[in-house]
């Protein structure tokens, strides 16, 4: 304690994409926070991104590493392509730094245990970028079942201009994405529902259109998924669409919860009864809370994160097991 105040967090951000100004934006504005550190290969971008967060320039870095070695930090922001997480969480647990880490966490089933397995040795908070935890309408639904009863049947589907967006970026190039579309827009909403939900998925047939001819980067990805206590659900995703809308339908035996929304907003919720009348219920979206916030508050607080690598495993193995499925044309054990 400095003063009887908290010292502000002192966050580096490693990728300064999206995700990397988006977030850390949030997290440069936070009262509990302080960028300190950047981290970039592009020099421009290094240099543009760390005047806007008012960071020395010996502070902004091309390499991650030498980052965490120098610079003074608490916390470090992960906004790269996807497979490069896995190291960079690593060598940031290892630098005792608190980490919050984009979606997905990782591309690889065995890369996602050992990283529950280190989140769980360590005292560090890990977190993961799945902001629909923090999101009112999916906090409602998750509460419908906090007394026992399930779901017995789903659809879930989204649409963007994936493809288009992506052209000329890192997420068509297989080896910095670990996959397309499903890997991309498509974990969030394969997050959304099994956090939502509880549901434990147990095998998945799956077949995907593909963008590019080694069947790497799907465009379009369809799955039917079953889950441990009986229920079914169907999951659709295309990402060569016109716009972004997202549709999540959960059925259970005394009607269902609609989970619905455009572009990237917060998503409203509908509850459908027995006699097909809906409820929509007031929801002050401007309360909830943004990922910057939720990251800084579990850290000071010492509690688990909104988004965990638990949560974050469980999208891999299901994600992992549908593309084999649309590969090999079997149905396929999860996890």
């Amino acid at each position: 304690m400095t003063n009887g105040r908290t010292p502000s967090l002192r966050v580096g951000v490693v990728g300064l994409g999206y995700i990397g100004t988006f977030v850390g934006g949030q997290l440069h504005r936070h009262p509990g926070a302080t960028v300190t550190a950047v981290c970039d290969l592009d020099e421009e971008i290094r240099a543009d991104v760390g005047a806007r967060f008012g960071v020395d320039a010996d502070r902004r870095y091309a390499a991650h590493d030498r980052m965490f070695a120098e610079a003074p930090l608490d916390a470090v922001l992960i906004g790269t392509p996807h497979t490069l997480h896995y190291e960079q969480v690593i060598d940031a647990l290892e630098a005792d730094l608190h980490v919050y880490c984009d979606k997905p966490l990782t591309t690889d089933l065995e890369q996602a245990r050992d990283l529950v397995a280190r989140d769980d040795r360590s005292d560090r908070t890990l977190m993961v970028g799945y902001q629909r935890h923090l999101q009112r309408a999916f906090q409602r639904a998750r509460s419908r079942w906090d007394d026992g009863g399930e779901p017995t049947w789903l659809t879930a589907s989204i649409t963007q201009g994936w493809i288009e967006d992506s052209l000329e970026t890192w997420r068509l190039e297989p080896s910095l994405s670990g996959g397309g579309f499903l890997y991309d827009t498509g974990s969030h909403v394969l997050d959304a529902v099994l956090w939502t939900t509880g549901l434990e998925p147990v095998s998945v047939a799956a077949s995907m259109d593909f963008h590019d001819d080694e069947r790497r980067i799907d465009r379009r990805a369809h799955l039917d998924v079953a889950f441990e206590s009986g229920a079914t659900g169907t999951f659709s995703f295309d990402g060569d669409a016109a716009a972004v809308r997202e549709h999540i339908h959960l059925w259970d035996e005394d009607g269902a919860v609609y989970l619905e929304g455009k572009e990237w907003g917060s998503r409203e919720v509908t509850y459908v009864d027995a006699d097909s009348a809906e409820y929509v219920p007031y929801d002050d979206h401007r309360a909830e809370r943004s990922r910057g916030d939720a990251f800084v508050e579990s850290v000071r607080d010492g509690r688990e994160p909104p988004a965990t690598a638990r949560d974050a495993l469980r999208v891999t193995a299901l994600t992992e097991a549908a593309y084999e499925a649309a590969r090999t044309g079997d149905r396929v054990t999860v996890g």
